[in-house]
Order: structure tokens, then sequence, then C-alpha cells
């Protein structure tokens, strides 16, 4: 088993997670991502404002209306976005998010952190950390 620094363990061990931004566009990030999930048997669901289903697995319009057992987000949306998934991932009780390299914004990260939530940021992503096979 890969052994990860511990912010990144740490958030690994949550479970149960979410991509927001995710997309049907396999050559998109929001995409590979969620299939990095699939391809590790890791929980994993979609957010996105206008998809139902995204690689087989379950789509929501956003953090606030997934089910109760998310407990961990990759985000690979836009960074003018962010603050706002912060807001619903405090609203829904979420304490880790993993700003994948493209989706941060400093703001968002900053006020992320002062509420408590641990922040994954300007590191590696996830698709490098658990390493992923573009099929």
């Amino acid at each position: 088993m890969k052994s990860h620094p511990l912010p990144i363990a740490a958030f690994l061990a949550q479970g149960s997670f979410a991509v927001v931004g995710a997309s049907n566009d396999r050559a998109k990030y929001g995409n590979k991502v969620l299939r990095c999930y699939q391809q590790h048997a890791l929980p994993v669901l979609a957010v996105h404002p206008k998809l139902t289903l995204v690689e087989g697995e379950a789509a929501y319009a956003s953090l606030r209306v997934v089910p109760p057992f998310v407990r961990a987000v990759s985000i690979v949306a836009p960074p003018a976005v962010a603050r706002q998934i912060v807001d619903d991932a405090h609203a829904m009780g979420i304490r880790h998010l993993w700003f994948q390299p493209g989706a941060e914004d400093a703001a968002a990260i900053a006020f992320a952190r002062t509420l408590g939530i641990e922040v994954i940021e300007g590191g590696p992503c996830l698709l490098v950390a658990l390493g992923f096979h573009d099929e």
C-alpha cells in the first residue's frame, strides 16, 4: 500500500467522496478525478449543477443536496465558485477539501481554514497521489 503525506492520508481516510466539477467529458480533469476514485474502488459521487449521472455515478446539483455519507470533497471547479463550495461544505458538515490544481482561490481557502476545515491545496493532484490510468 502506498504511503501518503499526513494531509492526504487524513483526506483519504474519510472513506467517502464527492467530486465538485465532475464532467462527462473524459478529457476534463473533473472526469479523470472521478474515474481515479473509481479505479481505486473508493465510494464517490459527482457534483455538477446540470448533470444527473457521471461515469455511472449519481450526480447532484450542489454539495447541499449530497447524501450525508460524503465526508471529503475534491474540487475541480473554477476558482470563482470556490467560496460557494466552501460554504456548502461547511453547511453539510464536510471537514476535508482538496482543491485540485487550477481550482484554488486563496480567499476561499483561508476562509475554509477559519471554519476548521482541513484543506489540501497547492500540492499534488489526486491523480498523482493515488495513481491514475487514463482508459
